[in-house]
């Protein structure tokens, strides 16, 4: 009985050495490991399709040359409306941050006036509206640097379709005929897809929505804020507030406090419409997350990979969380991680 917890104590911290080194490589890795991670999520989604195009007569290399010519046009267009949307964002965040700063200082005046007594340093001690406006700034500075890795990642992402078709035979020369790996693994690859495609698929519904709102209320950079919309959504619980927040924050300088009680209504009524209608009914099965694993994830691959590793936090726990159902010996923990 002694050995046994000894070889178990020895297991478990053999484990837990092995993860820790595995993270802090990760982490000292990040900046060459993100590219390679977009690449990843990018040829699962774009497998169906490349799986389509071949399977109506055209080549292989002609199929993936139109799947990357798609990427660079959609990549360039997106890429153009940002750039020049970000510039004039800029130029205007001097003048916001001085429209929220009076926002903020008349609203202490009113609470003075309605007898309630604050302090005359609350305004720069707790409410910094710069603050609030670069965070906005800093999350796309940190995407901007994956562009830079354009190439890479549009060369990672050939080449991993290029070995996908002759993957489900090196899995059977590698561990025989009989082996059940490849139906693990094709079982594993279709619920990523699933997930993937179908949260993008959402999220595009989402950010859509959201753009069109806003452009009809007259909110100043709607694409940029659908984008926003477009990215968070696939932090699920907390993605979409977070992604409300500058929207509202620049119809409440801009429009004033009635307009920007609309669009926060709009985007509760956008995301509850497409997440706890749409999505659920196209997922089929639940893959959802507990809130607390959605919370740790967040801080977890934030640390790890920045502000892409926040964007990327769901899928990558949500790929983990796959992959471990797909075993019985480790589903256990699957299940700890889901929502009910």
């Amino acid at each position: 009985m002694t050995q046994e917890r000894t070889q178990l104590t020895g297991h478990i911290l053999l484990v837990s050495a092995a993860a820790v080194i595995v993270i802090a490589g990760a982490k000292a890795a990040a900046a060459i490991l993100i590219p390679f991670l977009l690449a990843f999520f990018i040829a699962v989604i774009s497998a169906p399709l490349m799986r389509w195009l071949t399977q109506h007569k055209i080549p292989d290399a002609l199929a993936i040359l139109i799947l990357v010519g798609g990427f660079v046009f959609v990549g360039s267009m997106v890429a153009t409306l940002v750039g020049s949307t970000l510039n004039s964002f800029y130029q205007d965040m001097p003048l916001y941050e001085e429209k929220l700063g009076a926002l903020v200082t008349n609203a202490v005046a009113w609470l003075r006036s309605m007898g309630l007594e604050v302090a005359d340093n609350i305004v720069t001690e707790y409410v910094n509206p710069g603050a609030v406006m670069t965070m906005v700034a800093s999350v796309f500075n940190g995407l901007g640097g994956v562009l830079a890795n354009t190439f890479l990642i549009l060369f990672t992402v050939v080449f991993i379709l290029l070995e996908a078709s002759s993957f489900p035979a090196k899995l059977k020369r590698a561990f025989g005929e009989e082996t059940t790996a490849f139906v693990q693994f094709e079982r594993f690859n279709n619920s990523v897809q699933q997930y993937l495609a179908i949260k993008s698929l959402v999220s595009l519904g989402t950010g859509c929505t959201i753009g069109l709102i806003l452009w009809v209320i007259g909110v100043d950079y709607a694409p940029l804020w659908a984008l926003v919309a477009f990215l968070l959504n696939y932090i699920p619980n907390i993605g979409s507030i977070i992604a409300a927040i500058p929207a509202v924050l620049i119809a409440l300088i801009q429009l004033g406090v009635g307009e920007a009680v609309l669009v926060g209504i709009s985007y509760v009524l956008v995301n509850t419409i497409f997440g706890n209608v749409i999505e659920p009914r196209l997922m089929g099965r639940s893959l959802g997350l507990s809130t607390l694993v959605v919370f740790i994830s967040l801080v977890f691959w934030g640390w790890i990979l920045g502000p892409v590793g926040m964007l990327l936090s769901i899928p990558l726990t949500m790929v983990m969380k796959i992959a471990l159902e797909s075993r019985p010996q480790s589903r256990w923990i699957a299940t700890l991680l889901d929502h009910d």
